[in-house]
């Protein structure tokens, strides 16, 4: 017999309000928690999806056949907490067992008796998307339902995908019995004020989706310390207190900056990145313009990066000084190059109307498909826009192509790339550390991975970094001589201020 019956289920989680209300309306499509770390957040999502499990109708069995997809945006991720986490509630081997394999993603087989006599089946696949054979998995699955576990890491256009692939199982076919509930779970920190979540969450509020926000774990109080920072402390309404060491978000507290505790902690919407930025020497107060100058556009110079989630960073060259102005981005997801090569040639005609127009691509591009004898490059091209590959793919040059012109000042004393904040937002913020290395989980070191993270962030500064060295900046990042000398040009290396 089974001690986590539907009624123990349904109670949620003691002293917490939210949480537990999260847990028990399992009627919406979409489901979506935001809460601090430390919050239970992922332990309510493991429970919504046993509850669910266990609240399918049966066949004539008497079996209760469910299948899940649960998503991370990391395999190490995925192995190192959710998986953890989730085998907290679905314990081995009284509820089933967990098969892990090279070839295939991990996958949960439930298989335990109810007190009325039914056996839950519910089968849990554990996909993450650094794996390309596994995406492919998750594109057909049949599925009775989706957790997305930090859903603030993935893309939109993934959570999108899933809305076709729920409600495909149990059928009167497969499993014998039709599908009682189909939906979407998903948690998450709290994310920034670009994100979809929060125009989702805080604008839009879709049809069918609920939404959850946590108290933080602390809170500001009306003091500052005598450097002038806030002080923070624990929130007396945080949520499951009972089950953190004690003083848990008050130890957290030191040698934290207040935006890292802001998101966190507070549970407030901002923006901070844990890992490593690619591209350091970028300081917003200094590399960031908030209004555009008054510019003549005659020439857009463009990179771009191709895949899946294709983007493109607009350029505008200033000879005169020898500057580089980013003033756009053109960022999409779940795009092929055939779709996103005639999109992009469309803005910049509406956008900038009689502007001559350069482009450089990742030199991967110029590889053929399995499936075309036409490459990214060749696809580009026929939607009207000039494009070459970009000339190098080496990781040090591409990096070497924006690092450069960063600590490089004009006669001016401005630095020899700026960027124009609210028309390239999200290159902005993947400068400002979005695009990272992601810290590794090794103890008394720190330790990052030797390559960045792909998300959100990466494509748009990757598509920049092959625009630039296309500009010019590949000569500089070989210390080649320049066919044009660029006047008045002095050399400044920024410090990061607190």
């Amino acid at each position: 017999m089974m001690s986590r019956n539907r009624i123990e289920i349904g109670i949620g989680a003691t002293g917490a309000n939210v949480l537990s209300s999260f847990m028990a309306n399992r009627s919406a499509r979409y489901s979506m928690i935001m809460g601090p770390l430390g919050s239970g957040k992922t332990y309510g999502c493991v429970q919504r999806v046993l509850a669910h499990a266990i609240e399918q109708a049966p066949n004539d069995r008497k079996e209760r056949p469910t299948r899940w997809c649960v998503v991370r945006n990391t395999y190490p991720d995925l192995m190192s907490t959710t998986l953890k986490d989730f085998l907290e509630v679905f314990t081995e081997p009284e509820m089933g067992r967990m098969v892990k394999g090279s070839m295939e993603p991990p996958t949960f087989h439930g298989n335990f008796k109810l007190e009325d006599g039914t056996t839950c089946k519910p089968e849990i696949v554990f996909i993450a998307l650094d794996r390309e054979q596994h995406i492919k998995k998750l594109r057909g699955m049949q599925a009775t339902g989706f957790w997305f576990n930090e859903v603030k890491e993935l893309l939109k256009s993934v959570v999108d995908m899933a809305d076709a692939r729920i409600g495909r199982y149990p059928t009167t076919i497969a499993g014998g019995v039709a599908c009682s509930w189909h939906g979407v779970l998903a948690d998450t920190n709290a994310c920034d004020t670009d994100h979809w979540y929060y125009r989702l969450a805080e604008e839009e509020r879709p049809e069918g989706w609920m939404w959850f926000r946590q108290p933080g774990g602390v809170a500001k109080t009306d003091r500052t310390d005598a450097r002038g920072r806030i002080v923070w402390a624990t929130n007396p309404a945080a949520e499951n207190l009972f089950n953190l060491p004690p003083n848990y978000y008050g130890n957290l507290l030191p040698a934290k900056d207040d935006d890292w505790i802001s998101v966190n902690l507070a549970n407030e919407y901002g923006f901070h990145v844990d890992g490593k930025p690619v591209h350091p020497e970028y300081v917003d107060s200094v590399h960031c313009l908030n209004e555009l100058p008054e510019l003549d556009i005659k020439e857009l110079r463009i990179g771009i990066d191709f895949g899946r989630t294709p983007a493109a960073a607009l350029i505008v060259y200033d000879p005169l000084f020898g500057r580089h102005l980013v003033i756009d981005e053109f960022v999409v997801e779940d795009m092929s190059a055939a779709l996103f090569g005639p999109e992009l040639k469309l803005y910049i005609e509406r956008k900038y109307p009689g502007a001559a127009v350069r482009a450089w691509g990742d030199p991967a591009g110029v590889a053929r498909g399995e499936a075309t004898e036409h490459t990214p490059l060749d696809v580009i091209r026929a939607a009207g826009i000039p494009i070459q590959a970009a000339p190098t793919q080496l990781p040090e040059l591409r990096r070497a192509a924006i690092a450069r012109p960063l600590r490089e000042n004009c006669m001016d004393g401005r630095p020899r790339l700026l960027i124009y904040g609210p028309g390239a937002p999200i290159i902005r913020k993947g400068l400002q550390g979005g695009f990272c290395y992601r810290r590794m989980a090794i103890a008394g070191q720190e330790r990052f991975t030797d390559t960045p993270d792909k998300n959100m962030y990466s494509h748009p500064v990757e598509a920049l970094e092959y625009g630039l060295l296309g500009a010019g900046e590949y000569h500089q990042a070989l210390s080649l001589p320049q066919p044009r000398v660029r006047r008045g040009m002095t050399r400044q290396r920024y410090a990061r201020t607190s």
